[in-house]
This record gives structure tokens, sequence and C-alpha cells, in this order.
């Protein structure tokens, strides 16, 4: 018999993996209203600057000042979080503009093979079979809900550029999680922290080039106070919450059994798509279906098969 002591880190581990899942797929649908206040450079901006000042706090509390060393490595913080964090926001924010939270949230639902094809690119190895299989059906699954049905409307929906601009943001923070390879030694909270300390640069300077091109309006003090509590959510459950407990929900499942709580983002998005009373076509639940599915078949057979235990083992245990 499993004792309650063996199972409480398994089960802190997968609410801390649940709480981060059901942070970013409840943000699709609070930052698709916030951006009818504000644009996606200044909601960028806002958001990751109120998180770099908590999250520095946090390590600093948690591990001291000298966790705010770089270490010689400022340049390699700044490429990687302008990828995770300007890259991200920029281009899922830009795209959420035009596109609907169900769709980021199922891009999002991507981000595992998306991080395989990284890897097999980076490694010049291909993947095993299943995985191939299941990167096919998921994109197969993200087309079904981007062409709602029709194939032909892939070449002429508003929607699919605005698709990909959120596949690309995606993308970026596949590399940047990558990124953290660089820095063995380093808690998940010091690489979080500082690179999002040092990512705010890229921020800042895309969106002084934005304002100066006409691309980017300064928000209004009216429409700011009307998305307080937007904010509040994207900055605290969404950044904040999320990443903190994605991270610590890793390290105690590990990445096989974690990743399958990505697949709560879209679900998560689809019952507020439909509480707010935007209906869910059939081709959304379809394709949506699909990216599971695939992501279920891949985390299944990847995982190594199981060893009998030894019959004394076995007499100790039961």
């Amino acid at each position: 018999m499993i004792s309650n002591t063996s199972t409480r880190p398994l089960l802190l581990g997968g609410l801390c993996m649940l709480a981060a899942a059901l942070s970013w797929g409840g943000m699709f649908p609070v930052a698709k209203a916030t951006l009818q206040f504000v644009d996606p450079y200044f909601l960028t901006l806002i958001r990751y600057g109120i998180t770099a000042l908590i999250m520095v706090a946090i390590l600093w509390a948690v591990e001291g000042r000298i966790a705010l060393r770089t270490d010689g490595r400022g340049w390699s913080l700044f490429a990687f979080g302008c990828a995770g964090f300007c890259g991200f926001g920029l281009f899922v924010f830009t795209g959420l503009r035009a596109s609907s939270p169900a769709h980021g949230a199922i891009l999002v639902a991507l981000m595992p093979l998306l991080t395989v094809i990284v890897n097999a690119v980076m490694s010049r190895m291909l993947p095993p079979w299943h995985t191939r299989l299941s990167i096919v059906m998921a994109f197969l699954g993200v087309a079904m809900v981007v062409a709602d049905g029709h194939p032909s409307a892939l070449l002429e929906s508003r929607s699919a550029g605005a698709d990909g601009l959120i596949l690309a943001g995606v993308l970026s923070w596949v590399i940047y999680t990558l990124g953290a390879r660089n820095f063995t030694g380093w808690s998940p909270l010091r690489y979080s922290a500082l690179t999002v300390s040092f990512g705010m640069g890229g921020v800042a300077l895309c969106t002084a080039v934005a304002l100066s091109a006409g691309a980017a309006q300064l928000p209004r003090a009216s429409g700011l106070a009307d998305v307080i509590p937007h904010f509040a959510y994207i900055i605290v459950f969404a950044s904040v919450v999320a990443v903190i407990g994605w991270n610590e929900g890793v390290r105690r499942l590990g990445p096989v059994n974690g990743v399958l709580f990505i697949n709560f983002v879209p679900i998560t998005a689809f019952v507020i798509q439909a509480v707010q009373g935007q209906p869910v076509g059939g081709w959304e639940l379809g394709g949506g279906g699909l990216v599971i599915l695939a992501l279920v078949l891949n985390n299944l057979l990847q995982r190594p098969p199981r060893t009998r235990a030894p019959a004394s083992i076995c007499s100790q245990t039961a």
C-alpha cells in the first residue's frame, strides 16, 4: 500500500500544474477583452514590467541577493528574454486581436510537439515514429480549427494570418524554454526572474519604435482604469502563478507526466468562451480534441515499459 507521504508530492505537483494550465487557459479570453482598450505593445510592456518587479522580489526573498547576479551571461539573458517575453507577448497579443481565445489556446497546446521539432532540428535527428505521427495529427487538428471545415479558407481567412502570429509566439516561447539548458545550476525561479527583467529591454525598445512609427498608441487613463482587474489576472495568475506553478510541477512530476496538463489550456478557453455566450463550433471542438489526442498518444508511447518488481519487494509493500 502506498503511503500518504509518498503521494503528497505528486498531488502537490499535479495541483501546481493544474493551476498553471488553468491560468494560461483563462488568459486568452481576458487578454482579448483587454486589447479593446490597450494595444499589444503596451499590454506586453505593462504585463511583463510589473511581473519582472514581482519575480525579482520573490527571487531576492527566496534565494538571496546573490541570485540577482548575471555571472557574465547578460547577453544570453537578454537574447532568451527577448524570445520568451518580447517575442511571445507581442506575437501572441497581436495575433489575438484578429483571432479567437479558443484558437490561441489550441496553438499553445502545440508547445510540447513544437519543442520536439526544434530539438530535432538542433540535434539533426528525427524523433520516434509515434512522435512524428503525433505532430502530423496535432497540426491537422489546428488546420481544422483555423479552416473551420473549409480548406480553401486557409488562404482567405484573416484568422489564418493572426493564428500564424500566435504560432510564432508559441515557437518563441519554446526557444526561451530550451534556453534554460544553457543555465545549468540555476533554479527555474532565477532563470525566469532574470530573463523577464532583461527581456523587458527588448519589449521597451519595440514599444518605443512602434510608438514613433504610429503602430502603437499610448493607452488612455480611463481605458486603463476599466481593465485593472484584467491586468491583475494577467500579471498575478497568467504570469507569476503560472510560471512558478509550471516549473514546480515539472520538478515534482517530471516532464513526461507534467506536459499532459497543457491539455487544460484549450479546455479552459472553450469553457470560458461558452460561458460568455460565444458558441464553440464543431470544427473547433474536433480540432482541439485531435490536438489533445496527439499529445496524449505521444506521451503514453514515449513512457518506458514498466518492469515487474521482485517478489521480495512486492511482499514488503503489499
